[in-house]
């Protein structure tokens, strides 16, 4: 069963209006949208965006009793020509639970788990795009070692790659199994509490997927679609996807970078944002009842110019 990660602290966050305009840009099974829902007025609104087909199937469902929800199928990358499309201009706040969430670990034909075995499919999206399975059987050594060291932040990444592409000259790689079984008899330094194919699943599931590319699209045209105490609130469940975050909302909270030593008035460096509150972190009540919940860290800014 799948378990919302800082449910009421990223709902408190992001509304700020009953009769706002939202988006939910990470659906998966509804259960922030529920409640940004619960909090709306008849006059407001709140959009749905996820990649998953199965999230799409549950949105459906929630549309048809809800006419203040609308659903839109793809990456949270394409918000701005969706929205346009829609003729939605302004939002009130825009929400992003990133990663990979329960449901798709859970289940052995999306691939993105090592602990069960199945497919090694891995996109979020299976309508579309090519599989890991696909990839990995004719990526080169070298881009292999590259996917797994930037995405990953793997130690032995040119080791596992070498190790990846003699397996495949062996029989294709195509199930979660072989590949765990490869990565880990490859990874000479098993870290402890740590599955030794953690890294190498994530690095393979990020690349695929392009979630830190979308994430990056995202961030880039925020100020564009959120109004004048608009907010973005972001939910991160590693370092690459938390420093993105962390830096964009510094640098719009920041204003112009200029030479130290420079005489300006606060008003004239053009900051665009402003962050509200500090990073938090699930309590530990929340660990506890949900483990997935340890590494989340939320971020919140609200636009200001």
């Amino acid at each position: 069963m799948h378990q919302t990660v800082l449910l009421r602290e990223a709902v408190e966050a992001l509304v700020t209006t009953s009769d706002g305009t939202y988006v939910d840009g990470t659906f998966g099974r509804g259960g922030h949208s529920r409640a940004v829902l619960q909090r709306l007025s008849a006059d407001g609104h709140l959009l749905g965006v996820d990649k998953d087909p199965a999230a799409a199937a549950v949105a459906a469902e929630l549309g048809a009793t809800d006419s203040r929800f609308s659903f839109f199928h793809g990456s949270f990358a394409g918000l701005p020509a969706e929205l346009a499309s829609r003729g939605i201009t302004g939002l009130d706040g825009i929400l992003l639970d990133l990663g990979v969430s329960s449901p798709q670990l859970d289940d052995s034909e999306r691939g993105f788990s090592f602990q069960h075995d199945g497919p090694l499919d891995m996109r979020m999206d299976t309508s579309s795009g090519e599989t890991a399975a696909q990839w990995l059987a004719r990526a080169t050594e070298q881009d292999i070692a590259t996917v797994l060291k930037e995405y990953g932040e793997e130690r032995f990444a040119r080791r596992i790659a070498g190790a990846i592409v003699s397996a495949r000259a062996e029989a294709p790689i195509v199930t979660t199994g072989r590949l765990a079984k490869i990565v880990s008899e490859a990874n000479p330094r098993w870290e402890k509490h740590k599955h030794p194919a953690t890294r190498a699943f994530q690095a393979i599931r990020i690349f695929i997927n392009r979630e830190l590319d979308d994430l990056a699209a995202l961030l880039a045209a925020t100020l564009g679609l959120l109004k004048v105490g608009g907010r973005l609130v972001v939910i991160s469940f590693h370092s690459l996807e938390d420093r993105l975050v962390k830096r964009y909302m510094r640098d719009m909270a920041r204003g112009d970078a200029l030479p130290a030593g420079v005489p300006v008035r606060d008003s004239a460096l053009n900051r665009q944002m402003r962050l509200v509150g500090k990073s938090l972190r699930a309590s530990a009540g929340e660990v506890a009842a949900n483990p997935r919940a340890r590494s989340a860290i939320m971020r919140v800014a609200e636009k200001i110019s």
